[in-house]
């Protein structure tokens, strides 16, 4: 199946995105989930990531039913919106996204990225997706195949790597994941960008990156810190030194 992927991806000759993505640039990004912040003082929070030099602002979606906890709806996002120009990365990890997504995209979503193990449909759901008007991500669990999402890699605009199991902030980083990201790197075109979430810190944000991820999602080692924007700083100079020499 690895060399049917590397068939796929050679036979993909068009470098161009097929709408306007924000994060068509290549380039080191971190994008702070909220799921650490302090949600009494949320704008708050979203306001100081953003003036430390956030690049998006990531937002975790759980329903109960595709992972075992709930976070908050598109309400929490429609409310936050006014406060950041940040670019909000939507992360649905919940059952049945092809029914759902709209009301996050409405609410002010820019992109949305959907769990491929929630759906039997996934290209319905990314041209659902784009029709709204958002770009469009796939995540893959930690023991899921690249297969699983190689029919659909022509017309996503990131992959998302989850490092940890989704459900829970705070787990720690699974290694073994890495192998996917160095794979997913060689798959992917110019325009795409390759995210990894879970278990970031200084020092397996070097090990991500140096594999091929280029979007670093950080929650406790970001809004987990005394010092939240010092943090992001850090965070951000450790992955941009590992992109800068990989």
């Amino acid at each position: 199946m690895m060399h049917e992927c590397l068939a796929m991806s050679t036979n993909r000759t068009d470098n161009k995105p097929p709408h306007r993505f924000a994060l068509a640039k290549p380039g080191i990004r971190i994008a702070p989930s909220i799921l650490s912040a302090d949600f009494a003082r949320l704008a708050e929070h979203v306001m100081e990531v953003e003036s430390a030099g956030a690049d998006l602002l990531h937002l975790d979606v759980m329903d109960g039913h595709f992972v075992p906890n709930i976070t908050f709806g598109p309400v929490v996002i429609e409310r936050l919106r006014p406060h950041t120009r940040l670019f909000f990365d939507t992360h649905l990890m919940i059952a049945d996204p092809l029914k759902y997504a709209e009301p996050f995209a409405k609410a002010g979503s820019d992109h949305i990225t959907f769990h491929i193990e929630a759906t039997e449909r996934p290209k319905e759901v990314v041209d659902h997706l784009h029709r709204l008007g958002v770009s469009v991500g796939v995540s893959l669990n930690p023991t899921t195949a690249i297969s699983a999402v190689e029919s659909i890699l022509p017309n996503i605009d990131m992959v998302l790597v989850m490092s940890v199991w989704p459900g829970f902030g705070g787990q720690a980083f699974i290694s073994a994941t890495l192998e996917k990201v160095k794979l997913l790197k060689t798959l992917l075109l110019p325009h795409q960008r390759l995210e990894i979430d879970g278990g970031m810190d200084l020092t397996t944000v070097v090990s991500a990156t140096a594999a091929g991820a280029d979007t670093i999602v950080a929650g406790s080692a970001i809004f987990g810190q005394a010092d939240a924007s010092g943090a992001l700083a850090r965070l951000k100079s450790a992955a941009a030194d590992a992109y800068e020499v990989r």
